[in-house]
């Protein structure tokens, strides 16, 4: 600052900085400016009311900045001045490039006044022009307390102060809070329009502030780790204020996650949506993986709207808001970074920038609102093409209550949807899994025209019509295999799993066998193989058991002859070996007095039963069991 006796001065014209910061009512408050008289330029009220006709708070609290100094002139005795010609719209539109200041300081050099501002450019101009100059350093961080903070403690959320309303805020922890009181006066409009000035002043003046986003009747400001959202008429019915600050801060150990979803965010997940409602601790969790990934050495960047990551300082962040989605998409491909979280993903803009970069191999980390995780990938429907979701998102992390609630995993496939029938209706399925179960939770297919996103009902017990069904039809076909199994699939459908080699004699001539069946029955049938039937896996290896009971000679049995045998365990089968003097031979098979099959020795005199239909687990089950097994001629 040049050093100039301050009392003696005659003249003084303020710039529009020094305005709009209110430091000249507090400089002539407090007596460290006097001056006989101050001058105000026109071009200071143009672009002011400029700035206030487009809804811009800088503009209102600059007027009433010169509303304080015109009721401290009568007070300080000092005359209050405008002076100066109103500058052109072409003049005030090119403030920004320095219109306004030159007209300022031309003002000041003709009235040989003394120039007072905080804009550093404007003092050292003057300063070359050889003028009288008092330049201000704007006060940096920490020399004052916000009044807003006076609302805030450990346990606030957030503070929501509206004019002539109580001020209230949140006090607790994500899903477990309450909504409190905090005095019982009102609060005036006078007192809130002061507390945005000051937070508007401090935004602009601190290291760790900046006005995010100002629009006609809203201003969003992050000034250090409060995010605050100012509204006024005719935007609002009413002042108001809303500031957020994280309670607490978590890291990622904290979130005490399974090994398997350590190992899978650590090693394999590059496209993750952090999923959950609002103020449920979505945010604070990106916030810990991004701290994670920073850990493990790997680049990571920000892209918010607005910036209210409280980050280390390797971690850079965007403020998307500032540029569009192609400066973006420029400067993280060039800048090559191992993550990318984009946090509070909204409109279709967003989520396109996201699977781009997805897509060109930046890893993402998403952050979106949603009541259930499927919600979060419903976002991206009509927005991005189905066939490449599961390469844009490959995990969905859902947090609630400030904690991870559900995971889910997505990968693509070609099946029949869950609930068809029909094999042709096969098509690109999106399976959706629960991810610590491995559970199929949803699918995502095209059905006509549109994209639908179908849960996958668990698997039902069978009604007992089905099971009567199903013995029905059972016996109808052993009439035509020794080895057959039927699964019910509706009232009117069913298949039926059969050996390869039986399948020609059963479908008949044309279809004349299985066309009689049908009618029969009343039921369609699908005829399938049992090589075609998926069932539970095995450990693969080849082992050989007795089987429960082997007489020593044939026993007669009601008229009937039990045959000696021998069970071997095969991979995917049970062999029943008769001898070869038994080829060709019917002969049924029992456990204990219970019927379990009719069926025809082979070539060799074995009978084999498929591990995985009913039979050959009634089977396995009975042995398992030490239960008498009988073959009977």
């Amino acid at each position: 600052m040049e050093h100039i006796d301050m009392q003696n001065m005659e003249r003084l014209v303020p710039d529009t900085s020094v305005i709009i910061e209110g430091l000249l009512s507090d400089k002539v408050k407090s007596d460290n400016i006097k001056a006989n008289e101050i001058i105000i330029h026109e071009a200071v009220i143009a672009e002011l009311e400029h700035q206030a006709n487009l809804g811009k708070a800088i503009g209102f609290l600059g007027l009433d900045e010169i509303k304080r100094i015109k009721k401290l002139s009568a007070e300080k005795k000092f005359e209050l001045s405008f002076k100066g010609s109103r500058p052109k719209a072409a003049e005030i539109r090119h403030a920004s490039l320095g219109e306004i200041d030159s007209l300022i300081r031309q003002l000041a050099y003709d009235e040989d006044a003394t120039l007072i501002t905080s804009d550093k450019v404007q003092s050292e101009v003057a300063i070359a022009k050889g003028m009288k100059v008092i330049y201000y350093r704007r006060p940096e961080k920490g020399l004052r307390k916000l009044k807003l903070e006076r609302f805030f403690d450990e346990t606030t959320m957030s503070v929501h102060l509206r004019e002539n309303v109580p001020p209230y805020a949140k006090k607790g922890m994500p899903g477990k809070w309450e909504f409190k009181e905090l005095r019982k006066s009102l609060l005036k409009q006078d007192e809130i329009q002061d507390m945005s000035r000051e937070i508007i002043e401090d935004a602009k003046l601190r290291k760790d502030g900046f006005i995010e986003i100002e629009r006609t009747g809203s201003t969003i400001v992050q000034l250090g780790s409060f995010r605050i959202v100012i509204t006024r008429p005719p935007f609002s019915d009413g002042w108001e204020i809303t500031a957020v600050r994280p309670v607490k801060r978590l890291s990622l150990a904290d979130y005490k996650l399974s090994e398997k979803l350590m190992d899978r965010v650590a090693e394999q997940a590059e496209g993750v949506l952090v999923a959950g409602a609002p103020g449920m601790g979505k945010t604070t969790f990106a916030q810990a993986l991004a701290e994670y990934y920073a850990g493990q050495d790997k680049i990571v960047k920000t892209v918010e709207a607005p910036r209210d990551l409280i980050l280390p300082e390797r971690i850079t962040q965007y403020a998307i808001s500032y540029g569009d989605a192609q400066e973006i998409h420029d400067i993280l491909l060039l800048s090559r970074p191992d993550y990318t979280i984009f946090d509070e993903m909204r409109n279709t803009d967003d989520f396109k920038l996201f699977a781009d970069l997805r897509l060109a191999g930046v890893g993402m980390v998403g952050v979106v609102h949603a009541t259930s995780p499927v919600d979060a990938i419903q976002r991206f429907i009509g927005r991005v093409e189905m066939g490449v979701i599961p390469q844009v998102i490959d995990t969905v992390i859902f947090i609630k209550n400030g904690f991870v609630n559900k995971v889910l995993s997505l990968k693509m496939t070609v099946k029949v949807p869950s609930g068809m029938t029909e094999a042709d209706l096969a098509r690109p399925v999106v399976v959706i899994n629960d991810f610590e179960t491995g559970k199929l939770e949803y699918e995502i297919y095209s059905y006509g025209e549109q994209t639908v996103v179908i849960p996958v009902q668990g698997s039902r017990e069978k009604t007992g019509a089905h099971k009567l069904a199903e013995t029905t039809i059972l016996a109808e076909f052993q009439k035509y295999s020794g080895n057959a199994e039927v699964e019910v699939l509706s009232d009117n459908k069913c298949v039926v799993y059969v050996p390869e080699e039986d399948i020609a004699r059963i479908i008949g001539k044309q279809g004349t066998t299985i066309t009689a069946i049908e009618k029969k029955l009343g039921i369609g049938i699908d005829i399938k193989s049992l090589d075609d039937k998926d069932g539970p896996k095995n450990t693969g290896e080849n082992f050989s058991a007795k089987g429960a009971a082997k007489p020593a000679k044939i026993q007669e049995s009601g008229g009937q002859k039990e045959i000696p045998f021998e069970i071997q365990h095969k991979k995917n089968q049970l062999m029943i070996d008769l001898g070869m003097e038994m080829q060709n031979r019917d002969f049924s098979i029992y456990v204990g007095d219970e019927f379990i099959l009719s069926a025809k020795a082979g070539k060799t005199g074995a009978i084999k039963i498929k591990k995985s239909n009913n039979i050959g687990r009634r089977l396995m089950d009975a042995i398992n069991k030490r239960e008498k097994l009988r073959m009977v001629a």
